[in-house]
């Protein structure tokens, strides 16, 4: 679980998927060449291994993070 606000850095993951899940609040969750995922609470997405992404949050959000746990969040 991770409580965001404002804007994370752009990065990626390389061999290994993300999911997001909003528990409370809305986050952005952008993509690279692609259109943007906008989630609210309740909503998840999955963003597949070695896509550039950036979420952020214009208020507090907390969202639950679904992946391995050997995985650098912050990317590769």
């Amino acid at each position: 679980m991770a409580e965001i606000q404002g804007e994370y850095h752009w990065h990626k993951h390389t061999s290994q998927d993300e999911l997001f899940y909003v528990l409370k609040g809305s986050i952005v969750i952008q993509l690279k060449d692609q259109p943007h995922v906008v989630l609210g609470e309740g909503r998840m997405a999955v963003v597949p291994k070695g896509t550039e992404h950036c979420p952020k949050s214009e208020g507090p959000s907390y969202i639950l993070l679904f992946e391995p746990c050997a995985l650098d969040t912050r990317g590769d």
